[in-house]
Protein backbone atom coordinates (compact mmCIF):
# COMPACT_ATOMS: atom_id res chain seq x y z
CA UNK A 1 0.00 0.00 0.00
CA UNK A 2 1.11 3.66 -1.20
CA UNK A 3 2.29 5.77 1.94
CA UNK A 4 1.91 8.84 -0.15
CA UNK A 5 1.30 9.98 -4.08
CA UNK A 6 4.41 12.10 -5.12
CA UNK A 7 3.72 15.11 -7.20
CA UNK A 8 5.76 16.79 -10.03
CA UNK A 9 4.93 19.94 -12.03
CA UNK A 10 6.60 21.44 -14.83
CA UNK A 11 5.49 25.00 -15.16
CA UNK A 12 5.44 27.81 -11.76
CA UNK A 13 3.32 29.83 -13.79
CA UNK A 14 0.12 31.53 -12.95
CA UNK A 15 -1.58 27.85 -12.73
CA UNK A 16 0.83 26.16 -11.83
CA UNK A 17 1.30 28.93 -8.57
CA UNK A 18 -2.15 28.02 -7.85
CA UNK A 19 -2.02 24.11 -7.82
CA UNK A 20 0.85 24.53 -5.21
CA UNK A 21 -1.34 27.09 -3.08
CA UNK A 22 -4.05 24.26 -3.30
CA UNK A 23 -1.76 21.35 -2.27
CA UNK A 24 -0.88 23.33 0.03
CA UNK A 25 -4.04 25.12 1.95
CA UNK A 26 -6.53 21.75 1.24
CA UNK A 27 -3.57 19.48 2.48
CA UNK A 28 -5.17 17.51 5.21
CA UNK A 29 -8.76 18.10 3.57
CA UNK A 30 -6.98 16.15 0.08
CA UNK A 31 -5.60 13.91 2.11
CA UNK A 32 -8.69 12.68 3.73
CA UNK A 33 -10.41 12.65 0.16
CA UNK A 34 -7.84 10.48 -1.43
CA UNK A 35 -6.84 8.14 1.57
CA UNK A 36 -3.00 9.27 1.67
CA UNK A 37 -1.52 12.80 1.38
CA UNK A 38 -0.77 14.44 -2.03
CA UNK A 39 3.31 15.36 -1.65
CA UNK A 40 4.80 17.78 -3.89
CA UNK A 41 8.36 16.48 -4.91
CA UNK A 42 9.77 18.25 -7.73
CA UNK A 43 9.09 21.90 -9.50
CA UNK A 44 10.39 22.58 -13.03
CA UNK A 45 10.44 26.26 -14.22
CA UNK A 46 12.88 28.33 -16.18
CA UNK A 47 12.16 31.27 -13.84
CA UNK A 48 13.02 30.36 -10.21
CA UNK A 49 13.73 33.78 -9.01
CA UNK A 50 10.35 35.38 -9.46
CA UNK A 51 8.13 35.93 -6.07
CA UNK A 52 5.01 33.96 -6.49
CA UNK A 53 3.51 33.88 -2.49
CA UNK A 54 4.02 30.32 -1.90
CA UNK A 55 6.39 28.51 0.03
CA UNK A 56 8.01 25.25 -1.42
CA UNK A 57 10.18 22.50 -0.25
CA UNK A 58 14.42 23.25 -0.11
CA UNK A 59 15.77 21.79 -2.99
CA UNK A 60 12.49 20.95 -4.77
CA UNK A 61 13.21 23.79 -7.36
CA UNK A 62 14.56 22.81 -10.67
CA UNK A 63 15.12 24.20 -14.11
CA UNK A 64 15.17 20.41 -15.82
CA UNK A 65 12.22 19.09 -16.70
CA UNK A 66 13.50 15.84 -16.90
CA UNK A 67 14.86 15.93 -13.06
CA UNK A 68 10.87 15.87 -12.30
CA UNK A 69 9.89 13.16 -14.96
CA UNK A 70 12.38 10.43 -13.89
CA UNK A 71 12.72 11.72 -10.03
CA UNK A 72 11.99 8.14 -8.28
CA UNK A 73 9.75 10.37 -5.64
CA UNK A 74 7.33 11.48 -8.45
CA UNK A 75 4.33 9.28 -9.03
CA UNK A 76 2.02 11.97 -10.98
CA UNK A 77 3.94 14.10 -14.23
CA UNK A 78 1.71 17.80 -14.11
CA UNK A 79 2.75 19.85 -17.30
CA UNK A 80 1.52 23.78 -17.10
CA UNK A 81 4.07 25.12 -19.45
CA UNK A 82 1.37 25.13 -22.48
CA UNK A 83 2.41 25.66 -26.24
CA UNK A 84 3.21 22.98 -28.38
CA UNK A 85 7.20 22.57 -27.61
CA UNK A 86 8.60 21.36 -25.21
CA UNK A 87 5.50 20.60 -23.52
CA UNK A 88 4.62 17.74 -26.21
CA UNK A 89 7.83 16.09 -25.65
CA UNK A 90 7.76 16.31 -21.84
CA UNK A 91 4.36 14.64 -21.90
CA UNK A 92 5.65 12.13 -24.15
CA UNK A 93 8.76 11.04 -22.19
CA UNK A 94 6.63 11.02 -18.44
CA UNK A 95 4.05 8.30 -19.95
CA UNK A 96 7.10 6.20 -21.95
CA UNK A 97 8.55 6.52 -18.12
CA UNK A 98 5.19 4.68 -16.83
CA UNK A 99 3.95 8.15 -15.27
CA UNK A 100 0.65 8.97 -15.62
CA UNK A 101 0.25 12.91 -17.01
CA UNK A 102 -1.98 16.17 -16.34
CA UNK A 103 -2.22 18.79 -18.56
CA UNK A 104 -4.27 22.09 -19.06
CA UNK A 105 -2.95 22.04 -22.81
CA UNK A 106 -5.78 22.70 -25.25
CA UNK A 107 -3.93 23.79 -28.02
CA UNK A 108 -1.65 20.68 -27.90
CA UNK A 109 -4.32 18.29 -27.17
CA UNK A 110 -5.84 19.64 -30.21
CA UNK A 111 -3.20 20.14 -32.76
CA UNK A 112 -0.97 17.06 -31.70
CA UNK A 113 -3.49 15.08 -29.91
CA UNK A 114 -3.28 12.10 -31.80
CA UNK A 115 0.37 11.31 -31.42
CA UNK A 116 -0.04 11.71 -27.71
CA UNK A 117 -3.20 8.87 -27.74
CA UNK A 118 -1.07 6.60 -29.81
CA UNK A 119 1.66 6.80 -26.76
CA UNK A 120 -1.76 6.55 -24.49
CA UNK A 121 -2.31 3.24 -26.30
CA UNK A 122 1.18 1.70 -26.08
CA UNK A 123 1.89 2.73 -22.46
CA UNK A 124 -1.66 2.05 -21.06
CA UNK A 125 -1.03 5.06 -18.94
CA UNK A 126 -4.08 7.71 -18.01
CA UNK A 127 -3.87 11.73 -19.28
CA UNK A 128 -6.16 14.15 -17.35
CA UNK A 129 -7.06 17.38 -18.76
CA UNK A 130 -10.56 18.76 -17.47
CA UNK A 131 -8.46 22.10 -17.29
CA UNK A 132 -7.96 22.26 -20.49
CA UNK A 133 -11.87 23.24 -21.36
CA UNK A 134 -14.32 25.43 -19.43
CA UNK A 135 -11.28 25.85 -16.51
CA UNK A 136 -13.09 25.26 -13.11
CA UNK A 137 -16.33 24.12 -15.03
CA UNK A 138 -16.04 19.65 -14.90
CA UNK A 139 -17.34 19.40 -17.84
CA UNK A 140 -14.91 16.85 -18.97
CA UNK A 141 -15.69 14.57 -16.06
CA UNK A 142 -19.28 15.11 -16.97
CA UNK A 143 -19.03 13.78 -20.33
CA UNK A 144 -16.52 10.79 -19.61
CA UNK A 145 -19.03 9.97 -16.78
CA UNK A 146 -22.21 11.34 -15.59
CA UNK A 147 -23.36 11.98 -19.25
CA UNK A 148 -21.83 8.72 -20.34
CA UNK A 149 -25.00 6.59 -21.31
CA UNK A 150 -26.08 9.93 -23.88
CA UNK A 151 -25.82 10.49 -26.98
CA UNK A 152 -25.09 13.43 -27.80
CA UNK A 153 -27.87 15.94 -29.35
CA UNK A 154 -25.73 19.14 -29.54
CA UNK A 155 -23.18 20.87 -27.30
CA UNK A 156 -23.39 24.98 -27.68
CA UNK A 157 -20.41 26.47 -25.89
CA UNK A 158 -18.99 29.89 -24.27
CA UNK A 159 -16.08 28.68 -23.91
CA UNK A 160 -13.38 32.00 -24.02
CA UNK A 161 -13.88 34.73 -21.49
CA UNK A 162 -12.17 37.33 -23.07
CA UNK A 163 -14.03 37.23 -25.57
CA UNK A 164 -17.27 37.03 -23.84
CA UNK A 165 -16.50 39.54 -21.70
CA UNK A 166 -15.90 41.88 -24.64
CA UNK A 167 -19.26 41.12 -26.23
CA UNK A 168 -20.98 41.95 -22.99
CA UNK A 169 -19.26 45.49 -22.45
CA UNK A 170 -19.94 46.66 -26.10
CA UNK A 171 -23.80 45.51 -25.44
CA UNK A 172 -24.25 46.70 -21.73
CA UNK A 173 -21.68 49.79 -21.70
CA UNK A 174 -21.87 50.78 -25.65
CA UNK A 175 -18.56 50.24 -26.46
CA UNK A 176 -16.78 49.62 -29.50
CA UNK A 177 -14.65 46.66 -30.36
CA UNK A 178 -11.47 47.79 -29.77
CA UNK A 179 -12.45 49.98 -26.31
CA UNK A 180 -14.10 46.94 -25.16
CA UNK A 181 -10.60 45.11 -25.29
CA UNK A 182 -8.82 47.31 -24.25
CA UNK A 183 -10.85 47.72 -21.27
CA UNK A 184 -10.29 43.75 -20.57
CA UNK A 185 -6.58 44.28 -21.50
CA UNK A 186 -6.81 47.57 -18.51
CA UNK A 187 -8.70 44.13 -16.54
CA UNK A 188 -6.17 41.94 -16.86
CA UNK A 189 -8.48 39.52 -18.25
CA UNK A 190 -6.82 39.94 -21.93
CA UNK A 191 -3.35 39.14 -22.89
CA UNK A 192 -1.11 41.91 -24.29
CA UNK A 193 -1.48 40.01 -27.20
CA UNK A 194 -5.36 38.71 -27.67
CA UNK A 195 -5.64 36.85 -31.01
CA UNK A 196 -5.81 33.37 -30.22
CA UNK A 197 -9.26 34.92 -27.93
CA UNK A 198 -10.29 36.90 -30.16
CA UNK A 199 -9.87 35.09 -33.67
CA UNK A 200 -11.89 32.46 -31.80
CA UNK A 201 -8.44 29.92 -32.13
CA UNK A 202 -8.53 29.16 -28.41
CA UNK A 203 -12.29 28.16 -28.67
CA UNK A 204 -11.72 26.14 -31.78
CA UNK A 205 -8.95 24.32 -29.54
CA UNK A 206 -11.79 23.53 -26.33
CA UNK A 207 -14.66 22.58 -29.23
CA UNK A 208 -12.36 20.07 -30.93
CA UNK A 209 -11.44 18.33 -27.41
CA UNK A 210 -15.50 18.69 -26.84
CA UNK A 211 -16.26 17.13 -30.10
CA UNK A 212 -13.42 14.19 -29.43
CA UNK A 213 -15.15 13.38 -26.57
CA UNK A 214 -18.77 13.44 -27.95
CA UNK A 215 -18.47 11.39 -30.90
CA UNK A 216 -15.49 8.85 -30.49
CA UNK A 217 -13.07 9.86 -32.81
CA UNK A 218 -9.73 12.38 -32.75
CA UNK A 219 -10.83 15.82 -34.52
CA UNK A 220 -8.33 18.06 -34.54
CA UNK A 221 -8.06 22.39 -35.17
CA UNK A 222 -8.12 21.75 -38.81
CA UNK A 223 -11.24 20.52 -38.57
CA UNK A 224 -13.15 23.11 -36.66
CA UNK A 225 -14.48 26.12 -38.71
CA UNK A 226 -13.60 29.04 -37.11
CA UNK A 227 -14.28 32.85 -36.99
CA UNK A 228 -13.74 35.09 -34.44
CA UNK A 229 -14.53 39.06 -33.28
CA UNK A 230 -12.58 40.55 -35.35
CA UNK A 231 -14.82 43.51 -36.72
CA UNK A 232 -17.65 43.08 -34.65
CA UNK A 233 -19.77 46.25 -35.31
CA UNK A 234 -21.55 47.71 -32.36
CA UNK A 235 -24.66 48.55 -34.88
CA UNK A 236 -24.98 44.42 -34.91
CA UNK A 237 -24.71 43.97 -31.29
CA UNK A 238 -27.65 46.62 -31.28
CA UNK A 239 -29.78 45.48 -34.24
CA UNK A 240 -29.91 42.42 -32.73
CA UNK A 241 -31.35 43.24 -29.63
CA UNK A 242 -33.88 45.07 -31.21
CA UNK A 243 -34.73 41.33 -33.18
CA UNK A 244 -34.63 39.24 -29.61
CA UNK A 245 -31.47 38.13 -29.51
CA UNK A 246 -27.91 38.48 -27.87
CA UNK A 247 -24.49 38.11 -30.12
CA UNK A 248 -21.81 35.38 -28.62
CA UNK A 249 -18.98 33.67 -29.63
CA UNK A 250 -20.07 30.18 -29.34
CA UNK A 251 -18.75 26.52 -30.26
CA UNK A 252 -21.14 24.65 -31.51
CA UNK A 253 -21.31 21.09 -31.89
CA UNK A 254 -23.92 18.95 -33.28
CA UNK A 255 -24.72 15.49 -34.08
CA UNK A 256 -26.13 13.67 -36.88
CA UNK A 257 -25.33 11.53 -39.85
CA UNK A 258 -22.21 14.63 -40.02
CA UNK A 259 -20.87 16.18 -37.29
CA UNK A 260 -20.99 19.95 -37.28
CA UNK A 261 -17.98 21.80 -35.36
CA UNK A 262 -17.83 25.34 -35.64
CA UNK A 263 -17.14 28.38 -33.27
CA UNK A 264 -18.41 32.24 -34.46
CA UNK A 265 -20.39 34.99 -33.05
CA UNK A 266 -23.85 33.95 -33.03
CA UNK A 267 -26.83 35.02 -32.32
CA UNK A 268 -28.98 33.66 -29.72
CA UNK A 269 -32.04 34.34 -28.20
CA UNK A 270 -32.45 36.42 -25.16
CA UNK A 271 -34.60 33.89 -23.17
CA UNK A 272 -32.22 31.15 -23.78
CA UNK A 273 -30.01 29.83 -21.06
CA UNK A 274 -26.27 31.22 -22.58
CA UNK A 275 -27.41 34.48 -23.03
CA UNK A 276 -27.63 35.43 -19.68
CA UNK A 277 -23.61 34.29 -19.51
CA UNK A 278 -22.50 37.55 -18.99
CA UNK A 279 -18.48 38.63 -18.18
CA UNK A 280 -15.68 36.51 -18.17
CA UNK A 281 -18.01 33.35 -16.94
CA UNK A 282 -18.06 30.43 -19.52
CA UNK A 283 -21.17 27.78 -20.23
CA UNK A 284 -21.41 24.59 -21.64
CA UNK A 285 -24.83 23.87 -22.87
CA UNK A 286 -25.48 20.00 -23.84
CA UNK A 287 -28.52 17.86 -25.06
CA UNK A 288 -28.22 14.44 -24.48
CA UNK A 289 -31.41 11.90 -25.92
CA UNK A 290 -31.33 10.80 -22.48
CA UNK A 291 -30.87 13.41 -20.08
CA UNK A 292 -32.46 16.11 -22.45
CA UNK A 293 -30.67 19.62 -21.70
CA UNK A 294 -28.29 20.41 -19.15
CA UNK A 295 -25.60 23.60 -18.60
CA UNK A 296 -22.62 23.79 -16.98
CA UNK A 297 -21.57 27.54 -15.66
CA UNK A 298 -18.45 28.61 -13.65
CA UNK A 299 -15.31 30.78 -14.15
CA UNK A 300 -13.84 29.88 -17.75
CA UNK A 301 -9.99 30.77 -16.27
CA UNK A 302 -8.07 32.05 -13.72
CA UNK A 303 -5.56 30.66 -11.09
CA UNK A 304 -7.61 28.95 -8.37
CA UNK A 305 -10.65 27.75 -10.90
CA UNK A 306 -8.01 26.36 -13.30
CA UNK A 307 -6.00 24.95 -10.73
CA UNK A 308 -9.29 23.40 -8.79
CA UNK A 309 -9.50 21.52 -12.45
CA UNK A 310 -5.58 19.95 -12.53
CA UNK A 311 -6.46 19.23 -8.48
CA UNK A 312 -9.30 17.32 -9.14
CA UNK A 313 -7.08 15.10 -12.26
CA UNK A 314 -4.56 14.54 -9.66
CA UNK A 315 -6.92 13.41 -7.13
CA UNK A 316 -8.65 10.68 -9.58
CA UNK A 317 -5.21 9.65 -11.01
CA UNK A 318 -4.08 9.00 -6.94
CA UNK A 319 -7.30 6.57 -6.67
CA UNK A 320 -6.48 4.58 -9.32
CA UNK A 321 -2.78 4.03 -8.41
CA UNK A 322 -3.90 3.54 -4.78
CA UNK A 323 -6.32 0.93 -6.13
CA UNK A 324 -3.47 -0.78 -8.46
CA UNK A 325 -5.36 0.12 -11.66
CA UNK A 326 -4.72 2.11 -14.69
CA UNK A 327 -7.43 3.82 -17.16
CA UNK A 328 -10.42 2.78 -15.29
CA UNK A 329 -11.94 5.37 -17.32
CA UNK A 330 -10.97 6.37 -21.14
CA UNK A 331 -9.14 9.76 -21.17
CA UNK A 332 -11.38 10.73 -24.10
CA UNK A 333 -14.55 8.28 -22.75
CA UNK A 334 -14.24 5.74 -25.87
CA UNK A 335 -11.88 2.69 -25.71
CA UNK A 336 -11.01 3.45 -29.10
CA UNK A 337 -11.40 6.48 -30.89
CA UNK A 338 -11.92 5.52 -34.35
CA UNK A 339 -15.25 5.60 -35.00
CA UNK A 340 -16.14 6.57 -38.40
CA UNK A 341 -17.45 10.61 -38.50
CA UNK A 342 -17.24 12.62 -40.95
CA UNK A 343 -17.30 16.47 -40.42
CA UNK A 344 -19.89 18.18 -41.67
CA UNK A 345 -18.72 20.52 -44.49
CA UNK A 346 -19.12 24.57 -43.69
CA UNK A 347 -20.85 25.04 -47.09
CA UNK A 348 -23.66 22.00 -46.11
CA UNK A 349 -24.34 23.62 -42.66
CA UNK A 350 -28.05 24.91 -42.60
CA UNK A 351 -28.85 27.45 -40.15
CA UNK A 352 -30.90 30.93 -40.25
CA UNK A 353 -29.05 34.30 -40.82
CA UNK A 354 -28.89 37.90 -39.74
CA UNK A 355 -27.42 40.20 -42.76
CA UNK A 356 -26.57 43.81 -42.84
CA UNK A 357 -26.71 45.34 -46.18
CA UNK A 358 -25.33 49.08 -46.76
CA UNK A 359 -27.88 49.96 -49.22
CA UNK A 360 -27.97 53.57 -51.14
CA UNK A 361 -31.34 55.26 -50.19
CA UNK A 362 -33.95 54.66 -53.65
CA UNK A 363 -36.60 52.31 -54.62
CA UNK A 364 -36.01 49.10 -56.07
CA UNK A 365 -33.12 48.35 -53.75
CA UNK A 366 -34.69 45.62 -51.20
CA UNK A 367 -36.46 43.99 -54.57
CA UNK A 368 -33.47 43.53 -55.88
CA UNK A 369 -31.83 41.98 -52.86
CA UNK A 370 -34.52 39.50 -52.22
CA UNK A 371 -35.05 38.57 -55.67
CA UNK A 372 -31.20 37.19 -55.79
CA UNK A 373 -31.88 35.98 -52.35
CA UNK A 374 -34.98 34.05 -53.71
CA UNK A 375 -33.18 32.75 -56.59
CA UNK A 376 -30.46 30.96 -54.02
CA UNK A 377 -33.84 29.60 -52.37
CA UNK A 378 -33.46 31.65 -49.06
CA UNK A 379 -36.77 33.14 -48.05
CA UNK A 380 -36.93 36.61 -45.56
CA UNK A 381 -38.44 36.60 -41.89
CA UNK A 382 -37.88 39.95 -40.92
CA UNK A 383 -36.69 43.21 -42.29
CA UNK A 384 -35.89 46.55 -40.83
CA UNK A 385 -34.62 49.46 -42.37
CA UNK A 386 -33.14 52.14 -40.38
CA UNK A 387 -33.12 56.04 -41.34
CA UNK A 388 -30.61 57.14 -43.94
CA UNK A 389 -26.46 57.86 -43.37
CA UNK A 390 -23.92 59.29 -44.90
CA UNK A 391 -23.86 59.25 -49.06
CA UNK A 392 -27.48 58.45 -48.91
CA UNK A 393 -26.80 54.90 -48.05
CA UNK A 394 -29.14 53.09 -45.06
CA UNK A 395 -28.52 50.05 -43.06
CA UNK A 396 -31.09 47.24 -44.23
CA UNK A 397 -30.70 44.36 -41.43
CA UNK A 398 -32.87 40.90 -42.62
CA UNK A 399 -33.26 37.95 -40.83
CA UNK A 400 -33.67 34.70 -43.05
CA UNK A 401 -35.53 31.27 -42.43
CA UNK A 402 -33.24 28.35 -42.43
CA UNK A 403 -31.04 28.10 -45.59
CA UNK A 404 -27.56 26.39 -46.84
CA UNK A 405 -24.38 28.06 -45.77
CA UNK A 406 -23.68 27.71 -49.95
CA UNK A 407 -26.05 29.36 -51.07
CA UNK A 408 -25.70 32.37 -48.78
CA UNK A 409 -22.50 32.78 -49.48
CA UNK A 410 -23.66 32.68 -53.57
CA UNK A 411 -26.18 35.12 -52.61
CA UNK A 412 -24.11 37.83 -50.98
CA UNK A 413 -21.32 37.59 -53.69
CA UNK A 414 -23.67 38.60 -56.27
CA UNK A 415 -25.58 41.19 -54.15
CA UNK A 416 -21.86 42.94 -53.14
CA UNK A 417 -21.30 43.21 -56.46
CA UNK A 418 -24.03 45.51 -57.07
CA UNK A 419 -23.78 48.90 -57.63
CA UNK A 420 -26.63 49.95 -54.88
CA UNK A 421 -24.61 48.17 -52.36
CA UNK A 422 -22.00 50.33 -50.76
CA UNK A 423 -20.22 47.78 -48.97
CA UNK A 424 -19.66 43.94 -47.90
CA UNK A 425 -22.23 42.77 -46.41
CA UNK A 426 -22.24 41.67 -42.75
CA UNK A 427 -23.26 38.36 -41.79
CA UNK A 428 -23.92 35.88 -38.52
CA UNK A 429 -25.50 32.76 -38.28
CA UNK A 430 -28.61 32.77 -35.81
CA UNK A 431 -29.24 29.69 -33.28
CA UNK A 432 -32.37 29.20 -31.13
CA UNK A 433 -31.74 26.02 -29.67
CA UNK A 434 -33.56 23.76 -32.35
CA UNK A 435 -32.57 20.41 -33.38
CA UNK A 436 -30.92 20.68 -36.90
CA UNK A 437 -28.86 17.89 -38.38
Amino acid sequence: MRSRIGIGLIGFGTIGTGVVKLLSQHQGLLRERVGVPLELVKIADIDLERPRGVKVKPGSLTREATEVIHHPGVDVVIELIGGIEPAKGFILEALRAGKPVVTANKALLAQEGREILDVLRETNQELGFEASVGGGIPIVKAMREGLVANSYKYIYGIINGTSNYVLTMMETEGLSFQEALTDAQAKGYAEADPALDISGVDAAHKAAILATMAFGRYFSLSEVYVEGLEGMDLRDIRYAKELGYRVKLLALIKGGPQVEIRVHPTLIPSDHSLAKVDGVFNAIYIEGDAVGPTMFYGQGAGEMPTASAVVADIVDIARDLLKGVRRRVPPFSYENLERDVQVKPMDEVVTRYYMRFTAQDRPGVLSKISGILAKRGISIESVIQKGRRERGTVPVVMMTHEAKERDVRLALSEIDNLEVIGGKTVLLRVEDGRRRC
